[in-house]
C-alpha cells in the first residue's frame, strides 16, 4: 500500500515539473520575438468593446480608435508627450529644517471628530456591520428603481 502511494506520488511530482518547465518555457520569448520598434504607450478604454490607444512605431506616435470589429488611424502625436517621467515620491522630497521640526511634533490645529459623528463600533466598514447592509440596500434599491 505505501508502495503504491510512493509510486503515484512521485509521478504527480514529475507530471507538475513537466508542466511548471514547460510553462516556463513557453512564457520566454524566442530569439528574435522582441518588441523591436512598436510599443503602446497608452490605452484609454471609452466603453465595453471601444477605447484610443497611442502606439509608437518607429519614432511616431499614432492614435488609434479600437473597436471589436476594426482599428483606425484618428491622428498623430508627439512621442514626447507621453514619455513618463517618474514623480518624485512624497518621502524623497527635501525639508527644510523648520517644517521637519513642525511635522515631528505633529498636528496641533486639527480639529477633533464632530461630537454629533456616530462612535465606530467594531465592526465598522465589515461585512457584520448593519450600516455596510443598509448602504448596500439603498444602491440596489436606487439602481433598480431608475430602469
Amino acid at each position: 500500500m505505501f508502495e503504491l502511494v510512493l509510486r503515484i506520488g512521485f509521478s504527480l511530482f514529475i507530471i507538475l515539473g513537466m508542466m511548471w518547465g514547460l510553462a516556463r518555457l513557453i512564457r520566454r520569448p524566442l530569439l528574435g520575438r522582441g518588441h523591436g520598434t512598436l510599443e503602446v504607450l497608452n490605452r484609454q478604454q471609452l466603453s465595453r468593446g471601444a477605447s484610443l490607444a497611442v502606439v509608437k512605431v518607429a519614432d511616431r506616435a499614432m492614435i488609434l480608435g479600437v473597436t471589436d470589429q476594426q482599428v483606425s488611424l484618428l491622428g498623430e502625436t508627439e512621442v514626447e508627450i507621453f514619455e513618463h517621467h517618474h514623480a518624485e515620491h512624497r518621502d524623497h522630497l527635501e525639508v527644510d529644517d523648520e517644517l521637519a521640526a513642525e511635522l515631528a511634533d505633529g498636528p496641533k490645529d486639527l480639529p477633533g471628530r464632530h461630537p454629533a459623528a456616530p462612535r465606530p463600533g467594531r465592526l465598522e466598514g465589515s461585512i457584520l456591520s448593519p450600516r455596510t447592509w443598509k448602504t448596500a440596500v439603498e444602491f440596489l434599491r436606487d439602481r433598480t428603481s431608475h430602469r
